[in-house]
């Protein structure tokens, strides 16, 4: 069945065991375009980046790729000449194993920062899931990118054009070091329409900011992330025109939104889901950082995981944001329950705010009342499970 990043026409998969994941399982995956393909990127904001990272800001500049070769385990990042020789190298090995042009293939690694590939092993995992590719394979890709995803996360849908029908499809990984620093995560998305690149990096930044970028699990931001979107034209059907080109874009928002919920409900301990807005600010800009000082912060998100009701540490996370904010214009609302008004607490709001809170995905809704500013960040909660993943495992 072709689903994920293989759901569009024209793309396949190969996957291969390369020895990185203690578990045996497959780590590495190979996602081609049987023809020539636009190309996008956006990348992470951290100083430090791994070797696929410089290696694909790179490639990607001419905006066309057929190629992405991911492998899982080692993040090949702080691998100094060394990394930046095998990330070259896997471009190499895809190339050839495809038969394609070195200039068409994109690199990713995930896992552990520090770590240098198994270059030897990853080269000839890479001639194997070369010689296995199947449309077929869009779960087994999405499954060989996790690291310490509990689950594997892919995404398909489909959207009708004036030219006839296109289908988008993506695979992500992602589970810890999750922040709205573009990118945040590992995701690999492909569509069947004809699209020139400089369009589709203009619908790429779009899509990412209300999706990937708006994300957060535990306030940290990777070294290795990576977006990517390859448009084949497989389908026969252009991005011709302003309204054919927002449809477009919507139909890949909306599954990129669906990715990075995954990506947020798989957070390491994770048990639920928040999607905080803030509304009214003086500017869109503070009230994004106003959305992350409240979704990030540590007293919040132990309140969220238990169910908590307690606005006045939302109250007091507003207060440290470093927005313009006048207290006695504060409203909140905890899953459709108001619980502030004017900067105060609503009187037996508690019992059904608490009730609200049982839900496996919250809405949390926050009026300045200042401007006209607003932002999203979906985050999750905190548990006792993520401290303790993070302390007994190097991952």
């Amino acid at each position: 069945m072709a689903v994920g990043a293989c759901y569009p026409k024209g793309f396949s998969a190969g996957v291969a065991v390369c020895g990185m994941k203690r578990s045996g399982k497959a780590d590495l995956a190979l996602l081609a375009s049987d023809r020539p393909a636009s190309a996008a990127g956006v990348f992470t904001t951290n100083r430090v980046v791994a070797a696929p990272v410089t290696v694909s800001r790179a490639q990607i500049q001419a905006g066309a790729a057929r190629a992405i070769v991911t492998n899982s385990g080692s993040a090949n990042a702080c691998t100094g000449a060394r990394g930046r020789d095998d990330a070259w190298a896997m471009v190499q090995a895809a190339a050839g194993a495809l038969g394609i042009p070195p200039s068409q293939v994109l690199v990713a690694s995930t896992g552990v920062i520090g770590q240098p590939l198994p270059i030897d092993d990853v080269v000839a995992g890479i001639g194997r899931a070369a010689d296995a590719m199947a449309g077929t394979h869009g779960r087994q890709a999405a499954n060989a990118i996790r690291t310490t995803d509990r689950f594997a996360k892919l995404a398909q849908t489909s959207v009708e054009l004036p030219g006839g029908r296109v289908r988008i499809g993506g695979i992500a990984k992602g589970a810890g070091m999750i922040r709205p620093d573009m990118a945040t995560t590992l995701a690999h998305l492909t569509m069947d329409a004809e699209v020139p690149p400089a369009t589709l990096r203009r619908m790429l930044r779009q899509a990412s900011a209300a999706s990937f970028n708006a994300i957060s699990v535990d306030g940290c931001t990777s070294t290795n992330d990576c977006v990517f979107v390859l448009a084949n034209g497989a389908s026969g059907v252009a991005a011709d025109g302003p309204r054919v080109v927002r449809l477009l874009t919507e139909a890949l928002e909306e599954l990129m939104l669906d990715l990075a919920k995954q990506v947020v409900r798989d957070g390491e301990g994770s048990t639920r889901v928040c999607v905080w807005t803030v509304s009214g600010a003086l500017t869109g800009p503070e009230a994004r950082v106003a959305a992350r000082g409240v979704a990030e912060n540590v007293l919040v998100k132990c309140a969220l995981h238990g169910g908590d009701p307690n606005w006045g540490r939302i109250l007091a996370a507003l207060g440290a944001a470093g927005v313009h904010l006048d207290p006695d214009r504060v409203a909140v609302d905890l899953g459709g329950v108001p619980v502030v008004r004017h900067g105060a607490g609503v009187s037996g709001s508690a019992a059904d705010a608490r009730s609200a809170l049982t839900a496996d995905e919250v809405a949390v809704d926050i009026a300045l009342g200042i401007g006209a500013g607003s932002a999203t960040v979906i985050a999750s909660d905190l548990s006792p499970d993520y401290v303790h993943f993070n302390s007994s495992s190097t991952s």
